[in-house]
């Protein structure tokens, strides 16, 4: 079982404010925020179980509250408050988990936001958002916000030498690295369907470069192509998952669409950061600084392809990436037309 010592071994600024929580008693409400798979709800958990001096994973004091179908609606949260005016059973107080906070749609924030602003004396209300944007700044206003960043490579590496021994060492340390210190992408990685779409990516990447006649449309297409897989797996996980719960055919097809689609945009965006390194290793490899690179298990397809008149062509496709990774995670971009208009940029970048 997780415990809180564990779970914030690389939040060092979540430590700070969770440790003085338990010395000094707590606020009445937190917001946990910060990208996927760093362990925002683990801590949450662990936190959770330090309050209520337990280490039961189920306790009568302890509510949970995720996300049914694709956003968390009024009803889920009136259920809350309603149980929110029952006096603890085993502890002092009573401490309410809400997932996904990020999926609050308006009215279901606005009735939480009344027991935020007089909650009873007994209750702590914690929040795990993936992304502060959707949060009406009402709610976050009347919590203590607990930030969380990226693990470092080195946390991330000994995970994958836990969970991927036979891999050798520059297999090792790319994954480590292309996690890019999150561990529910390096869970994707170590799948070997993943490892299949990542070739067809870093040979997309190549294509550019290297072939005379790069059809950008047919680059943007596998890519995509490569996503759907990744949002099809989601589906039937999801699938097997909501089926043992008791849901309407409505909250069911909400959220194994909503694990669909959020599976497909997270493979759009991991792609578009392991496109940026790429281009980024093309420049670091050319200038002798190899041990830098991202794509070490790559390095002898890095060092052939590296040359000197890339260099500008690399930096250039390096900056076209991070800028349509921005574009797709602020704004709603048609995919497809989003990755033609990269793909175009980064053959004119190199030819």
């Amino acid at each position: 079982m997780t415990s809180l010592r564990e779970a914030t071994r690389e939040q060092s600024e979540a430590k700070r404010l969770l440790d003085a929580a338990l010395a000094e008693g707590p606020a009445h409400a937190y917001l946990f925020h910060g990208p996927p798979g760093v362990g925002k709800r683990s801590l949450a958990r662990a936190f959770a179980r330090e309050l209520l001096e337990t280490t039961r994973r189920v306790h009568p004091d302890l509510y949970e509250l995720e996300a049914l179908g694709e956003m968390i609606r009024i009803d889920a949260i009136r259920e809350l408050r309603r149980d929110l005016h029952m006096r603890p059973f085993e502890a002092d107080r009573r401490v309410y988990l809400i997932l996904s906070a990020h999926l609050l749609n308006e009215d279901a924030a606005d009735a939480l936001l009344k027991d935020l602003e007089e909650p009873p004396p007994y209750a702590v209300i914690v929040l795990v958002a993936d992304d502060l944007g959707p949060i009406p700044e009402t709610i976050r206003s009347r919590c203590q916000l607990v930030p969380f960043r990226r693990l470092s490579e080195r946390a991330v590496r000994e995970v994958v030498d836990a969970r991927a021994p036979e891999l050798d060492e520059d297999g090792r340390v790319a994954l480590a690295r292309v996690s890019a210190g999150r561990l529910d992408r390096l869970e994707r990685l170590l799948d070997p369907r993943a490892a299949d779409r990542r070739a067809a990516l870093l040979e997309q990447a190549r294509a550019v470069y290297c072939e005379q006649a790069f059809e950008p449309s047919a680059a943007a297409a596998t890519l995509l192509e490569c996503a759907r897989e990744r949002g099809a797996e989601a589906k039937a996980i999801e699938e097997a998952n909501v089926a043992g719960l008791e849901l309407t055919a409505r909250e069911a097809e909400q959220r194994v669409r909503r694990a669909q689609r959020g599976a497909e945009r997270e493979e759009l965006l991991a792609q578009l950061e392991e496109l940026e390194a790429w281009y980024r290793d093309l420049v670091v490899v050319a200038v002798g600084a190899d041990a830098a690179a991202v794509h070490v298990d790559r390095l002898q397809e890095l060092r052939a392809d590296a040359r000197r008149e890339r260099l500008h062509g690399a930096e250039r496709a390096a900056e076209a990436a991070r800028e349509t990774w921005r574009q797709l995670e602020e704004f709603n971009l048609a995919p497809q037309l989003a990755f033609e208009a990269l793909f175009v940029r980064i053959a004119d970048a190199f030819h």
